[in-house]
């Protein structure tokens, strides 16, 4: 169980980084807004039948933590990670808001950034004006 615990922290904290930037390398660019989108799609759409923001990692990580005897855990897995690094509690609205706009910023950048050729001539029609 603890391997599954060390697995679930490195893994879920590399999805959240890579969530947060991983549109700034141009090969990652579209396996990043897969991953915003996945995730999005994971706190709205099974949120409604799991609870808002519901994400499946922080499920499995939390009953593998409970098993190896865990108690009051946090809403989220953010809070859990800032607890477990700092050892201080954070205001779980804090949290939330962060993790929401966080999210919402880097999907934004995502979909500008894979899409740009949209929103900007190319090159050969700009000289041709």
């Amino acid at each position: 169980m603890k391997i599954l615990d060390i697995f679930f922290t490195v893994f879920h904290s590399l999805l959240v980084l890579f969530n947060l930037f991983g549109w700034i390398w141009k090969k990652t660019r579209r396996l990043n807004l897969i991953c915003l989108l996945l995730t999005a799609a994971s706190w709205l759409i099974l949120g409604i039948f799991y609870g808002l923001g519901y994400c499946p990692l922080t499920d499995w990580h939390f009953n593998v933590l409970r098993k190896l005897g865990h108690t009051d855990l946090p809403d989220s897995y953010l809070s859990f990670l800032f607890t477990r690094l700092t050892g201080l509690q954070i205001d779980q609205n804090l949290v939330d808001a962060v993790t929401m706009w966080g999210l919402i910023i880097a999907l934004m950048i995502s979909i500008f950034l894979n899409f740009r050729h949209w929103f900007t001539p190319a090159r050969g029609e700009k000289d041709a004006e």
